[in-house]
């Protein structure tokens, strides 16, 4: 059914679900799944998924790139393990919407399969949350994981 899925991923349980789902949507299939993580400074404290600690707004660019790509590679694990055959990653700047819709056209995402929340904090309930604005502005499909 789709040749291209992407699944944003920032460490939010959401986030590990989304990849849940588009493993079992692209199981047994020839479909390329593209992870993508945009580091981002967090300004409170979380626990991340995948061993990760928290990134903190004291957290240089350079340890964000490190955890950055050490997240989207123990998901790209993950997500072999869950019967993915080809995974692709891809670490990216910029605002979180606008970046996961540029990636989605750059790589002719059939699909996105996204967190419907992830690590943000209340502010961006009140501005609109990255799921929303998504879900609106794709060209392609976007299933959004509770």
């Amino acid at each position: 059914m789709f040749k291209s899925v992407m699944v944003p991923v920032d460490g939010s349980e959401h986030a590990r679900k989304a990849l849940e789902v588009a493993c079992q949507l692209i199981k047994n299939s020839d479909t390329t799944l593209h992870i993508l993580h945009i580091p981002q400074a967090l300004a409170h404290e979380t626990t991340l998924i995948w061993g990760l600690g928290a990134v903190t707004l004291e957290t240089t660019s350079n340890e964000l790139e490190k955890y950055g790509r050490e997240l989207i590679d123990r998901a790209a694990r993950e997500a072999t393990a869950m019967g993915a055959k080809h995974v692709d990653t891809t670490l990216a700047q910029g605002e979180p919407s606008r970046t996961i819709l540029e990636q989605a056209k750059r790589l002719e995402a059939d699909a996105i399969v996204m967190g419907s929340r992830g690590l943000g904090d209340f502010s961006s309930l009140v501005v609109g949350g990255v799921s929303h604005k998504v879900s609106h502005a794709a060209e392609c499909t976007v299933i959004t994981v509770h």
